[in-house]
């Protein structure tokens, strides 16, 4: 092949449809965000905690801060609700994109009340993520999922390993399994014992699942060196990179 076939072959390929430079660049990762509005968890000082974290979180992504991934679609939710697998929607991406880090606190504190005493459905949650990945032609995308919550099922709230166990193994995430390639549920603040259930109970096949434990999660704090903007927080975002975004392994459990 000639040095000019080769070049002329890059050039098509250049301007081949899909194959521009700028399509490359575009957004491709789903971003699911969950919040649990049960009384186990929103009575917490913890549950304040984890809105302003979240604050940050979706911030940094929207605006790509410090190599975090900027999502092409977000989605927020509520998981729990007065009676079980009760729907419950999903705020878009437009309700948060134009807010700074103290306007999404609020805006989060607004949407989410935790005034009634709701159940933990976590398979509602899932389910309506499938729903809303199949309506938005979202598929094959990379899908993450990130969840605020003490990880304990409703049911595990009964004494009893064997109840307990069982409780975890009712975490449905087949609705999940072939959404993506890739797909990734990050959970934050549950406890150490919860989180062990979360990577060694549930039953999956490809979903990966990675908890950051309640402890681990107060050094976010740590991070934030008050700069003149939060963009320039670089300790703040790599500590995401490093703690909370981590690559994960899928691991199976049947």
């Amino acid at each position: 092949m000639t040095r000019q076939v080769r070049i002329l072959l890059v050039a098509l390929l250049l301007l081949a449809p899909g194959c521009t430079s700028s399509d490359a660049e575009k957004p491709r990762l789903s971003l699911f965000v969950g919040v649990d509005v049960s009384g186990s968890f929103s009575k917490t000082p913890r549950f304040k905690d984890a809105l302003r974290f979240l604050s940050h979180y979706i911030y940094g992504h929207l605006h790509g801060v410090g190599g975090l991934e900027k999502p092409r679609a977000l989605f927020v939710g509520s998981i729990g609700g007065d009676v079980p697998n009760e729907p419950k929607a999903f705020h878009p991406i437009q309700v948060f994109e134009r807010k700074n880090v103290p306007e999404i606190e609020a805006k989060l504190k607004e949407l989410f009340d935790t005034k009634g005493n709701y159940l933990t459905d976590f398979n509602a949650f899932f389910k309506r993520i499938s729903e809303t990945v199949q309506k938005q032609n979202l598929i094959l995308a990379p899908v993450a999922i990130v969840i605020v919550t003490d990880g304990v099922p409703e049911v595990a709230a009964k004494k009893g390993k064997k109840v307990v166990q069982a409780a975890y193994e009712q975490i449905d995430l087949s609705p999940l399994e072939f959404l993506a390639r890739n797909v990734t549920i990050r959970v934050l603040y549950p406890s150490p014992t919860v989180a062990a259930e979360w990577e060694r109970t549930i039953p999956r096949q490809r979903v990966r699942i990675w908890p950051v434990e309640a402890e681990v999660m107060q050094g976010w704090h740590e991070q934030l060196e008050n700069r003149p903007t939060v963009k320039q927080e670089k300790r703040l975002w790599q500590w995401i990179q490093d703690i909370v975004d981590r690559r994960v392994r899928r691991q199976r459990i049947i």
